[in-house]
């Protein structure tokens, strides 16, 4: 079989390419951003697929260590060889940690939820998804790897250990879901810690025993006076002896002596008194969000079927309903005002951080005082140290702020949400959702940033690689039929042998009404179609899957099919893969026209593929230009097929109705075909796109890009169903036998529309030498099988393949801010391929990839932070202290003396912050008998030696 082919000798062809602007614009890549201070980078962004049973979920930080919370157990880092090359552990490089600073990992565990430091102990504790709360020994990681629990852990909770606070009487506080608060005092803490390595069996069951369930102290009768919901965060206010609860509406305010409930009071600072009934709470069945009724009469009378007709949109209307409300139960539209994270800052001031992005400074009673709102999007963390205050939101902006509110700076620190910020050894680390950790100095912004960027810049050479891969892409309209193996083989086989990416895209896999109604609810549900895993198969043995490639992913929308492939020698340096539907069709919500797509990592640079299927008829010109421009700016890329597919209750929603009312259903379906189906789609399909558009406001704002418009590659691909316009069915065979194709590319609406900015802005289109791909009889090879029915379709160019890539123009050459350039190898339709009225088309991209070596950049910048004089005087002169006074270096208190301690700042200018630590060994009082006590890592206190240490160790005085 033959095909007309371009770039036999692998040459780039040449290309038409349209202008874009605006969204359309190719993205800017500055190696250095010139908003964002340059960062240590601890632990590069991983691929996701490389995460298994390693997700980072949270991060605290001593001194000298940062600790990360995981799926399985934790891992440190010695922040002394945060400058190190990766090496993995123990120096085995491990996919996804190939890069990192070197760390150690513990032996494997329940999933971490929380730490918290405990620097007297010089342990840490973590919380625990199976209720455990277990204690980790600072030093052990030093020599062991993995490294063992410390000698204490014991069954906190039925449910998952969601935060912790240490009070100032040394009490650990923890809370976990439904509103649970547990104490678990230091007296069984301390006991615990200093028995002998014989006893410590005895341990967990003696810390058990001692835990306080707060909440049921304040329920009476079965009625409680705070909330249910799960506590978020929990906070110990020393100075005040105070504890805060924050649950995701109300907070609980505590006296850390006493242990007594002290006020009750919702986010707006209004009190309540809440009357919670926690049974009710835990089992409430979830048939009470799916109240929904469906009424039904037979009736004979076929002159009344519009009226049942009606009836069964109305019902289907109330499900899909009630699908809405349950999925987006919880979602950022009606918890706007929740509580996402809180601070203590160094003036006594309590912060929190809103769903909505609102920050409100609280004083130590839980009084209101001050609303801030700096960004739009929701706060997920803080950090604090003196005067400054660190905020993380869920689009990865860090913003710094004063003590009074006042905004300093802020920058996008991840590319996906803050989840945690940590202070120590002189650097702020933030870890974003995907696992990513980057320090930054806590002294940034300022001149000593300007300095190392300019010279990591004069490095870039030492850490810049590139790689060079093929991608072969291929669409095909198949018309509702099945391929042949000998299809596919001509189409993709002889094609692939040297692509490391292959990307397919199939139109109209089946366009029946029945199959449409049925894609309509298995897009609710995320869920694939048989004829599509059919195709998605037959491609794989084409393409000789298993032995040569690996399938990474797909997506479908009714007769939409997209799949992606991968070299396994590449496999390694791809991942990260998400997927996403736009439909076109009647009402935006059918899916016989929309877009289907994939967006997936390379080399840490983003491809994106789109195959698309337009709207059809020579007149429709408008129609398609539209169509294109809604699927750019609305396609949003997720992990999974859905959001619907993880809502609680919805496949049940679905069961119920289909075991309710079976026979309903398929009579209906039988007897009024494609009118139900508009009423099912319009139900359902309207509350999918609903769920969409809801659960993307927390990801994006209205200034932000599309997210195909901040891709580094974009390939669309498809049936776009533009047409050949003023010329004849006749004269078009006629060039078509004289091959001349330019001619023809005169009357191309799409190369036209291209022209004038309408649609497809900032593509390339590598130039045509194959005929037109539409319509053929499908019967008939070659030149020959045009259609010569009826109607007499004037051959077009249906099917194509258009990119963007990061060029600013056409001699742009590949470096680090313009990181992916591509060019076109082979353009051609497979003309003797039949089975279809469409002929298949592939193009084969030439992609160069340069990327940033992340080990040896943090290698170069620790030695640049070193070793610069310029750098090194800036930081010295931003440590200096202002002229201060201190009455005392140090305080021996005995026989419960009172001693009173001044602190006094001189400077008229500069703020000061004191922390008050106690440190050495100290005597504990035993049944009247003293005796020294050494327990490993800690110090033991008589009880009111440690009243004073708790409360001061811990208190951060602002002057």
């Amino acid at each position: 079989m033959g095909s007309d082919v371009i770039g036999e000798d692998d040459q780039p062809s040449l290309e038409f390419v349209a202008s874009g602007t605006g969204i359309f614009s190719v993205p800017n890549r500055p190696t250095f951003h010139p908003e964002r201070p340059p960062y240590l980078e601890l632990r590069p962004h991983p691929l996701r697929e490389t995460q298994l049973r390693t997700f980072l979920r949270t991060i605290a930080c001593t001194e000298s260590q940062l600790w990360a919370g995981q799926e399985s157990g934790v891992r440190v880092w010695n922040l002394s060889d945060a400058h190190k090359p990766g090496s993995g552990t123990d120096g085995q490089a491990r996919r996804g940690d190939q890069d990192a600073a070197p760390f150690y990992e513990s032996r494997s565990t329940s999933p971490t939820m929380c730490l918290i430091i405990d620097s007297s102990c010089k342990l840490v504790w973590s919380g625990h998804k199976d209720g455990m709360i277990r204690s980790w020994n600072m030093d052990q990681t030093i020599y062991d790897n993995p490294f063992k629990e410390g000698c204490l852990a014991w069954q906190a909770h039925a449910g998952s250990v969601l935060c912790m606070a240490i009070s100032s009487y040394g009490d650990l506080w923890s809370g976990s879901e439904g509103g649970v608060i547990k104490i678990w005092p230091w007296d069984a803490i301390e006991k615990s810690l200093s028995v002998s390595p014989e006893e410590r069996h005895m341990t967990a069951s003696l810390v058990e025993r001692s835990g306080i369930d707060i909440r049921s102290q304040v329920t009476v009768n079965g009625v409680c006076n705070i909330s249910s919901s799960d506590v978020r965060s929990l906070l110990a206010d020393n100075a005040r002896a105070k504890v805060w609860a924050a649950g995701a509406l109300s907070f609980s305010l505590w006296d850390a002596r006493s242990r007594e409930l002290l006020k009750v009071y919702n986010v707006d600072g209004q009190i309540e008194n809440i009357i919670d009934m926690p049974s009710l709470t835990h089992d409430q069945p979830v048939e009470d969000e799916l109240n929904v009724k469906f009424v039904s009469k037979s009736r004979k009378d076929k002159s009344k079927r519009n009226s049942i007709l009606q009836c069964s949109r109305n019902a289907i209307m109330v499900a899909a309903d009630a699908v809405l409300r349950v999925a987006t139960k919880g979602a950022v539209v009606e918890d706007a005002k929740r509580t996402e994270a809180l601070i203590l800052t160094a003036d006594g001031m309590i912060w929190s951080g809103c769903a909505n992005g609102v920050l409100v400074q609280w004083d130590g009673n839980g009084n209101r005082l001050k609303n801030f709102h700096h960004h739009p999007c929701a706060v997920k963390c803080f950090c604090t140290l003196g005067t400054r205050i660190w905020v993380g939101y869920v689009n990865g902006m860090v913003q710094l702020l004063d003590l009074e509110g006042n905004l300093i700076a802020g920058w996008v620190a991840h590319n996906g949400p803050v989840i945690k910020l940590a202070i120590g050894f002189g650097y702020v680390f933030s870890l974003a959702n995907h696992g990513g950790i980057r320090g930054w100095n806590i002294s940034s912004p300022g001149s000593h940033d300007n300095i190392l960027r300019l010279e990591l810049a004069r490095k870039e050479h030492m850490y810049t690689r590139r790689e060079n891969i093929r991608i072969l892409i291929g669409t095909w309209n198949v018309g509702e039929r099945k391929g042949s193996n000998e299809a596919l083989m001509t189409w993709l086989g002889s094609a692939a042998n040297d692509a490391g990416i292959v990307v397919v895209g199939c139109q109209e896999v089946d366009m029946g009404a029945g199959f449409l109604a049925m894609s309509v609810a298995r897009e609710a549900v995320g869920e694939g179609s048989s004829i599509g895993k059919w195709w998605q198969d037959a491609l794989g043995k084409a393409l000789n899957e298993g032995t040569t490639f690996e399938r990474v992913g797909s997506r479908e929308l009714a007769g939409l099919v997209i799949a992606i492939w991968v070299r396994k020698t590449l496999r390694p340096h791809v991942g990260d893969l998400d997927v996403a539907a736009v439909a076109c069709g009647l009402g935006r919500v059918i899916g016989n026209k929309g877009g289907v797509g994939l967006r997936l990592r390379v080399y840490d640079r983003v491809l994106c593929f789109v195959n698309c299927h337009l709207a059809a008829h020579l007149e429709a010109v408008n129609h398609r230009n539209a169509d294109f421009d809604h699927i750019y700016r609305t396609m949003i890329f997720t992990q999974s097929p859905n959001f619907l597919k993880s809502a609680a209750g919805i496949k049940n929603l679905f069961l119920f109705c289909s075991l309710a009312f079976p026979m309903f259903l398929c009579w209906l379906l039988y007897s009024s075909g494609f009118p139900f189906l508009l009423a099912v789609a319009a139900g359902v399909s309207t509350a999918v796109q609903m769920l969409r558009a809801t659960n993307a406001l927390w990801n994006a704002t209205n200034e932000e890009r599309p997210d195909l418009a901040e891709a580094d590659l974009v390939v669309f691909l498809g049936d776009f169903n533009y047409r050949l316009f003023g010329i004849s069915y006749d004269e078009t065979r006629h060039l078509v036998s004289q091959r001349s194709f330019d001619w023809l590319l005169e009357k191309d609406q799409l190369r036209a529309e291209m022209k004038a900015g309408k649609v497809f802005q900032g593509m390339h289109e590598a130039h045509i030498r194959f005929p037109p791909t539409y319509k053929f009889d499908k019967r008939k090879q070659g030149l020959e099988g045009y259609d010569s029915g009826k109607k007499k379709r004037i051959p077009s160019w249906c099917d194509r393949v258009l990119y963007r890539d990061n060029r600013p123009s056409s001699t742009a050459e590949c470096n680090l801010e313009c990181p992916v350039v591509a060019s076109v190898l082979q353009y051609e339709a497979c003309m003797d391929v039949i089975g279809s009225d469409h002929k298949p088309v592939r193009c084969k991209l030439n992609v160069e990839i340069a990327h940033v070596d992340r080990s040896v950049r943090r290698q170069e910048m620790g030695h640049i932070v070193k070793h610069n004089e310029d750098i090194r005087v800036l930081l010295e002169q931003l440590k200096s202290v202002p002229e201060t006074v201190v009455s005392a270096t140090s305080i021996a208190l005995q026989n419960h003396e009172a001693f009173t301690l001044r602190l006094t700042n001189r400077s008229g200018n500069d703020c000061a912050t004191f922390q008050i630590e106690c440190e050495g060994q100290s005597i504990v009082v035993e049944k009247e008998k003293r005796r020294d006590y050494r327990p490993r890592g800690s110090f033991g206190f008589p009880r009111w030696l440690k009243l004073v240490y708790w409360e001061w160790s811990k208190w951060w005085i602002y002057q």
